[in-house]
């Protein structure tokens, strides 16, 4: 007998294109769907790109091995910012970026391309050549963008490291990279504190040898020790740089950036992704879900140092031309309508974020959006992890103003690019599902032995190649196959387990490893934390499985109320109760734990392995990620003295 995901939630609200939006829309002919042939379909998007020398063989497949636009030249940073001069984006603005301070700065495509040409000669100064890999580990300021455009621009692999990350993670990317070259600043601004890039570089560095140069941007001004012979300030060796540096030619296949993702074995695995299909996935998506016009002001709250702010900050944007916003700080700093208060500023029009987002701000209630002005909004974007209905139902009323359609969007660092959203001026949406799939994807549920499965719960597989598609796990192709190929024969399968329902629609329900085994069942927590936050009282939940003598795993809530609501016994009775209204007995909490916050990484990620730890009276992993270490203490004595359905 082969085992699936149990499929619990049922949602039938549906919200079709509003008819203005639609009649617009880039993609707006329903016939997208229907695509005969995948790779002809990204090819399309290629031809609207620059090639220096075009492609002999479009598709080269082998799994798990791909190559696309074989023989084809081109340069990324050459697509995003040299084919813009010629016209009236080159006096567009480029960058928007507000530091978290306020100060707020405007780069036009020239000013970006002349900024990126100096600093490309700049690594060329130090030694730098194509294929030679460069870590950066900066806040979220104009130059970080600069820094991976120009090297982009010389063929030199980029390996952006999040600025929350610790000493021993730098160490660890340096290390497996053997990066040349680590571009840091001084520090960055973080809920009015800085955070201490460069302190972090410099314990990371005594560990790092290939290491033979730091370049240093001056950001905060606070007084930091420079080696000699070894750091550079930014503003003593830019500067004096010519801004014409021509862009490389490179193969479609030449290595453009690695970035770590976190593995089973405690090993961050490097993914590799390459530099003509990368390109193409991510203009395509990004010109076709968040329906890209000349004058849209476009942000993604992403931070750089993800793979959302590679794809979605700075290339999918710039490689159409778009205004992309950059911001460096909190969301909830100085005050807990920040968000609002810059969309209002700058006059937002596409705004992407993350449900962890979304779900905070919803704790803190709607009169936070309404004190301002975001009538200029007109599309919303989802991103990092399922949005459960309630917290999709809140982002379209309070800040879409019931006007702008949400597009959900499924995909992973390894993907490169999204693979199921979507068309907003196509697909009559659903609050709590992805969609389907792109046109060009191939995607399918299977069960534990690789049976399709065509409506219910399996294993998200992916079933034909993509051109943003990872090429590797970098230095370990073994570990490549392992992690991606084993599982399912012929099929790409990262972890991620999925519903179809009877309309064909994708609801994502997290990883397979945040599924509990309760009494034979396998349910997911993603279904259980939407049906808690379905609750008017609830503002965020998060939920893990604890091992349970009787029924094997016991699932165990994690609950923050919504501002000025008690939370005693019979409130937790009456949740528990809503959950098995929803879902059915057999997804009925045994305990649940009221906290005034979750544990959460500055990315806005909960830490659902530091809930199982205190689920299970575990010794506490790693927290140094986290935004605040203190809410984990606060959980744990908060647990001890919950009490438990019998």
């Amino acid at each position: 007998m082969t085992e699936k995901l149990e499929a619990l939630l049922q949602e039938n609200r549906t919200f079709d294109p509003p008819a203005a939006f639609a009649s617009t829309a880039v993609a707006r002919d329903p016939g997208v769907y229907k695509v005969s042939d995948r790779a002809k379909f990204w090819e399309t998007f290629a031809k609207e790109l620059h090639w220096f020398a075009p492609w002999t063989r479009l598709l080269e497949w082998k799994a798990p091995d791909a190559k696309w636009f074989v023989g084809g030249k081109t340069n990324l940073a050459y697509n995003c910012l040299d084919r813009h001069l010629d016209g009236p984006r080159r006096t567009k603005t480029a960058i928007l970026w507000e530091g978290e301070p306020g100060e707020v700065k405007r780069l036009t495509y020239e000013e970006l391309h002349r900024e990126v040409g100096r600093f490309a000669n700049a690594l060329k100064s130090l030694g730098v050549k194509s294929g030679d890999r460069i870590t950066i580990y900066l806040p979220m300021v104009p130059e970080i963008a600069i820094a991976m455009l120009a090297c982009a621009r010389i063929g030199a692999p980029h390996s952006v490291v999040f600025g929350g990350f610790s000493p021993d993670s730098l160490r660890d990317r340096m290390n497996d990279s053997k990066s040349k070259v680590l571009i840091t600043g001084d520090g960055g601004w973080r809920r009015g504190s800085i955070v201490p890039l460069k302190a972090n570089s410099d314990e990371a560095l005594a560990g790092s040898p290939t290491i033979e140069k730091v370049v240093v941007l001056k950001r905060t001004g606070n007084d930091v020790p420079m080696k000699a012979g070894r750091d550079l300030w930014w503003h003593d060796l830019v500067p004096k740089q010519s801004p014409d540096c021509p862009a490389e030619e490179l193969d479609a296949e030449h290595p453009l950036y690695l970035l770590y993702t976190s593995g089973t074995t405690g090993k961050p695995k490097g993914i590799l992704h390459t530099t003509g299909g990368y390109m193409t996935g991510v203009y395509a998506t990004t010109k076709w879900i968040f329906d890209l016009k000349e004058n849209d002001v476009y942000w993604c709250t992403a931070d750089a140092g993800w793979v959302t702010g590679h794809s979605y900050v700075v290339y999918g944007p710039l490689l159409n031309g778009a205004t992309t916003v950059i911001y460096e700080g909190a969301p909830n700093h100085p005050g807990n309508d920040r968000f609002w208060a810059t969309i209002a500023k700058h006059k937002v029009t596409v705004f992407y974020t993350a449900p962890t987002a979304i779900r905070a701000f919803m704790k803190f209630g709607e009169a936070l959006p309404k004190k301002h002005d975001m009538s200029s909004l007109r599309l919303l974007g989802s991103v990092g992890e399922p949005i459960n209905p309630e917290a999709w139902m809140w982002y379209w009323e309070h800040i879409g103003g019931g006007r702008c359609p949400v597009v959900d969007t499924w995909w992973q660092t390894e993907t490169g690019a999204i693979m199921i959203s979507a068309l907003p001026g196509v697909t009559t949406l659903t609050p709590g599902s992805a969609t389907f799939p792109l046109p060009g994807i191939g995607a399918e549920l299977v069960d534990d032995a690789g049976t399709p499965v065509p409506r219910g719960g399996g294993y998200l597989t992916l079933t034909r190649p993509w051109p943003s598609m990872l090429r590797g796990i970098y230095g370990d192709p073994e570990r490549y196959k392992d992690t991606y190929w084993s599982r399912f024969d012929g099929r790409y399968f990262a972890g991620d387990g999925a519903k179809i329902d009877d309309e064909g629609y994708f609801w994502l329900l997290g990883r397979v490893d945040d599924v509990m085994n309760v009494s034979g069942h396998r349910i997911s927590t993603t279904e259980v934390e939407s049906a808690l936050v379905d609750h008017e009282t609830v503002a965020e939940a998060a939920v893990v499985g604890a091992k349970d003598d009787t029924t094997g795993q016991a699932i165990i809530a994690f609950v923050t109320l919504k501002g000025g609501l008690d939370a005693d016994a019979a409130h937790g009775e009456m949740l528990r109760k809503h959950v098995a209204t929803k879902l059915g007995a057999i997804a009925r909490p045994k305990t649940i734990i009221f906290t005034p916050d979750l544990p959460k990484t500055r990315s806005g990620k909960i830490m659902r392995r530091l809930l199982r730890d205190v689920a299970e009276g575990r010794d506490l992993g790693d927290t140094t990620t986290l935004a605040d270490a203190t809410v984990v203490d606060e959980i744990r004595t908060r647990a001890s003295t919950s009490p438990q359905e019998d």
